[in-house]
């Protein structure tokens, strides 16, 4: 049985031996390309006739009233077509990446420009400075307007922009000048402060006041007296060209860089600034109506309503301070009105990352020393311009953090004004508390023959009880024309 089994397997193998079919492969002729005639075939005239429409296209001039930057082509509106450029003028806020945006007003708005960082290290310009030049419209995807060249900053070519000083470098002295408020026999808000607290260049004044005691119309009456006395010819129609004390003689040049005090003296205008932080939209808008009209819209005012984001608000009180010190170096005499202190402190504190320290009512100590970083930048540079900050404070307003704002701050400045809202609720304005305002130092501010004259009045007026003090002080003032007239008649009293 075993021999029959591997016969029959023998014989298998050999069948399938027999079964195999050998097939060969047939050969594939790969057809080779065919010369490139077929772009020979394809008409060119359409292509030519679409790039000729693009390049010498059927343009449709626009009216006149209409920018020219907008072309209608084959009645399509096709913007930037050529780029033109327009006149741009706006406060430089530098981003921390370098680039920056001008602001046209000191707030954020879909008017902002851009600017490069490169522009920005090749003219060395800073924060704060009024740039003006040529922008171009926004591109696809684009935000802002972009600047292509820088040709003004704050009101110099910028060919003649040279070493400028640094602020915080200045040499700080004493007031030694008197800003004059009054213009004649009213308001008598202005009178009454030359007489009680005087202002000087460089001054940091402190205004004091309750709730509905008139601090409003204080700071209208203030910035009234100001412009009249110290009208600011436009910088853009008779540009003056500083050196910065390259042609000064050593006696008077002072800090490097810094315009003699000669210069300084020719210079009689002063640069009024508003800032007003978490006030109401109507007060915003009788001020800056009020600051364009008495000044011809030389002033500036930079506003927060109350209604924005904390940020914002400091962010437009540290853009307007800025400003200010770009002009104080360049050696003029700036006064900048802000309203308030409270209202920027309770901002920052809001604005700030907490440092897990709270004080009374709620406060953060860290909110304290941006508010009195800005105060403190009021000074009388030596030899040079000035920066006078005339800030307002809130007191007896039911809030316990607003006493405490009020408290640090009461030190910090070299003159203050206090208003009585007992005063303004008898309608007796101005509501000044005549005993309690002050100015230190205000022998540098009079004359040596007006000193005693005012010594004089402080020991008449300590005569009469606190609500007759104020009221018998306006009706003496209303008696005469002028400051001088009135004094001169306390020699008989």
């Amino acid at each position: 049985m075993v021999l029959k089994k591997s016969t029959k397997k023998v014989s298998r193998k050999k069948s399938v031996k027999k079964t195999v079919v050998k097939v060969k492969a047939p050969e594939l002729k790969i057809p080779e390309p065919e010369s490139p005639q077929v772009e020979s075939k394809i008409s060119v005239e359409p292509v030519q006739a679409l790039t000729a429409s693009f390049v010498t296209p059927s343009v449709t001039p626009q009216p006149e009233s209409v920018n020219n930057s907008r072309l209608v082509v084959d009645e399509r509106v096709l913007p930037d077509s050529n780029l033109p450029t327009e006149y741009v003028e706006g406060i430089l806020d530098i981003a921390n990446e370098g680039s920056g945006l001008l602001r046209p007003a000191f707030a954020q708005s879909d008017k902002d420009v851009y600017i490069s960082a490169s522009q920005i290290r090749r003219f060395n310009l800073r924060v704060g400075d009024k740039i003006g030049g040529q922008a171009r419209r926004p591109k696809e995807n684009e935000r802002y307007w972009g600047l292509l060249k820088v040709e003004l900053v704050n009101g110099d070519p910028v060919e003649e922009l040279k070493d400028r000083p640094d602020y915080d470098n200045l040499v700080v002295i004493y007031p030694d000048a008197q800003i004059k408020l009054a213009t004649g026999k009213e308001p008598l808000t202005t009178r009454v402060i030359d007489l009680i607290a005087p202002i000087g260049f460089g001054q940091r004044g402190l205004v004091v006041s309750p709730p509905k005691a008139g601090k409003t119309w204080l700071i209208k009456d203030i910035i009234a007296g100001i412009a009249k006395n110290y009208s600011e010819a436009p910088s853009h129609k008779s540009p003056t060209h500083h050196s910065y004390g390259d042609g000064a003689s050593t006696e008077t040049q002072g800090p490097k860089g810094a315009v003699p005090l000669e210069a300084s003296k020719k210079r009689s205008g002063v640069h009024l600034m508003a800032v007003l932080i978490g006030e109401r939209p109507e007060e915003v808008t009788d001020i800056s109506r009020h600051m364009k009209g008495v000044t011809e819209g030389h002033g500036e005012v930079a506003a927060s309503n109350f209604d924005e984001a904390p940020y914002d608000q400091t962010r437009v009180g540290e853009l307007a301070l800025e400003r200010a010190k770009r002009l104080v170096e360049k050696g003029k005499n700036v006064v900048l009105l802000l309203d308030s202190i409270t209202r920027m402190a309770r901002a920052y504190n809001l604005a700030l990352p907490t440092s897990g320290r709270t004080l009374t009512g709620g406060f953060d100590p860290v909110a304290l020393f941006p508010a009195k970083k800005f105060f403190g930048a009021a000074r009388k540079i030596e030899n040079a311009g000035s920066l006078t900050i005339i800030g307002t404070c809130l007191v007896d307003t039911g809030s316990r953090m607003d006493d405490l704002i009020y408290e640090e701050f009461k030190g910090t400045g070299n003159m203050e004004l206090h208003l009585v809202r007992k005063l303004a609720e008898r309608r007796v304005f101005p509501a000044i508390d005549v005993s309690r305002s002050g100015t230190r130092q205000e022998e540098l501010l009079y004359a040596k023959d007006t000193i005693q004259k005012i010594v004089t009045l402080r020991r008449g007026l300590e005569t009469f009880s606190d609500d007759e003090r104020t009221e018998t002080l306006l009706e003496r003032l209303k008696k005469t024309e002028t400051n001088e007239e009135f004094l001169d008649n306390l020699k008989t009293v």
